[in-house]
């Protein structure tokens, strides 16, 4: 065995300081019990009613203080059998009274860490630290942690990430940010009123309910359908303004820092060289304003929006710390489809464009909803041709370009020479950008 396996088998052997969650952790987990009987009542309320009442005061307060009991039991153990340690290549999770389950996280593929903050937590000052990992279908999180030991443990795991030794992990704490980018509130809210889906959804709760009255001539028909979707069409704006309230942009040498929320505060990371697609989506309302919203998919991860509005020239400038070196191509740039692309898609085929430059891929859609995706060559997974039978006709045909985040890029309508050469050349880009691109590793640019 070599030096180097000797010391991996000795740290291997070498305990591992195991840490507890926040003692506020229990009073969370409590719930657990009592979700179920809820759970059961809304599912047969009839029997659950009919149970009730065959109790009499004495039982019920019993029973009642059973349950209390059993939650807090139920809270505490859950607590006090739950570890987590950070090893010189893993975060470990070890929870289970009974049935012990053990998570081996490693370091190298954790695609982000977010520090969330509930409203309650936010009172209490404990957090939730949720982690990105590569192939997992969902977060794993730790919750809750003291706000500020959620914040040295973020900046350790990261760290470690980037490769940091584990005697030094601790010592570099959380990289400095840079603001480049803040939402005002008053800009938020005037976006959100100039989107189509706001006025959709009112126009409905207004036209709705005088047709039902016409057709059924009912109060409680006009009442209970007309209330639901007025109340859904303020409730969808609503709840977006507070998730995206105050929502900051950062530049740190470990990815964007994306700072939100109202009620329940959340910061989030953008991962470095790990974003796969950026799209640019312009609704017709915001065209006068010249405004922007920038959306992201990046692989493995949930974070899905990078700037909910913003004027196009800051929301470019944010664009390009994500996709260092690419410039967004204007209207202008983007080469229509042929005239004849108009017997397949009338009208509305004046709305897709493509163009290609030396680090992109860019695609557009839409002709009302402005929809602009930017896939970096070095991220295309496939590429691949389609052509129907009333394309072939006319010859168009589509190309698509796959990325890692499971999503597709689709040029449309394109001349079928034109779409042949494009696929053939993409294929080429794609093959050198991989070879060229930069190491997706965090803080690759300290």
């Amino acid at each position: 065995m070599t030096a180097q396996g000797v010391d991996d088998a000795v740290r291997a052997r070498e305990p591992v300081g195991e840490r507890r969650l926040h003692p506020v952790t229990p009073f969370r987990r409590a719930w657990a019990p009592v979700t179920l009987l809820v759970g059961w009542a809304a599912h047969d309320p009839n029997q659950a009613q009919q149970q009730l009442t065959r109790l009499t005061t004495t039982t019920l307060l019993l029973a009642l203080a059973v349950i209390v009991l059993a939650a807090s039991l139920y809270g505490f153990l859950s607590w006090w059998f739950t570890y987590f340690s950070v090893t010189d290549s893993e975060l470990r999770i070890r929870t289970g009274l009974v049935f012990r389950r053990t998570a081996h996280i490693r370091l190298e593929r954790i695609q982000a860490v977010d520090v969330t903050q509930p409203l309650l937590a936010r009172v209490a000052g404990v957090a939730k630290l949720r982690l990105d990992v590569v192939g997992a279908d969902r977060k794993d999180e730790l919750a809750f942690l003291g706000q500020d030991e959620a914040r040295v443990l973020r900046a350790e795991l990261l760290a470690r990430a980037a490769g940091f030794a584990p005697g030094t992990a601790r010592e570099v704490g959380e990289a400095p940010a840079h603001e480049l980018l803040r939402v005002p509130p008053r800009a938020l809210a005037v976006s959100l009123a100039l989107r189509g889906a706001t006025w959709g959804a009112l126009a409905a709760a207004l036209v709705v309910p005088p047709v039902l009255w016409l057709v059924t001539h009912s109060v409680w028909t006009v009442l209970a359908t007309g209330l639901p979707l007025l109340g859904a069409a303020g409730a969808r704006s609503a709840g977006r303004f507070v998730a995206e309230y105050d929502w900051t942009v950062g530049d740190s040498p470990d990815g964007l820092r994306l700072d939100h929320g109202l009620l329940d505060r959340s910061h989030e990371t953008v991962p470095p060289g790990r974003v796969q697609t950026v799209r640019i989506v312009q609704p017709v309302l915001w065209r006068r304003r010249d405004w922007v919203r920038v959306e992201l998919d990046v692989a493995g991860s949930d974070n899905s929006v990078l700037v909910p509005v913003a004027p196009r020239a800051a929301a470019e400038a944010v664009v390009a710390r994500v996709l260092p070196g690419v410039t967004v191509p204007a209207d202008a740039a983007l080469s229509r489809p042929p005239r004849r692309a108009g017997r397949c898609l009338p009208l509305w085929w004046r709305g897709y464009g493509i163009a290609v430059t030396d680090a992109v891929f860019a695609a557009r859609h839409g002709l009302l909803r402005r929809d602009l995706a930017l896939v970096p060559h070095a991220k295309v997974q496939s590429v691949r041709l389609t052509q129907g039978p009333w394309q072939r006709l006319w010859r168009l045909a589509a190309v698509h370009v796959d990325t890692g985040a499971g999503k597709t890029v689709t040029a449309r309508l394109r001349d079928a020479q034109e779409a042949a050469d494009l696929l053939r050349g993409q294929a080429e880009r794609s093959r050198t950008g991989r070879r060229d691109a930069r190491p997706d590793r965090w803080m690759a640019a300290s």
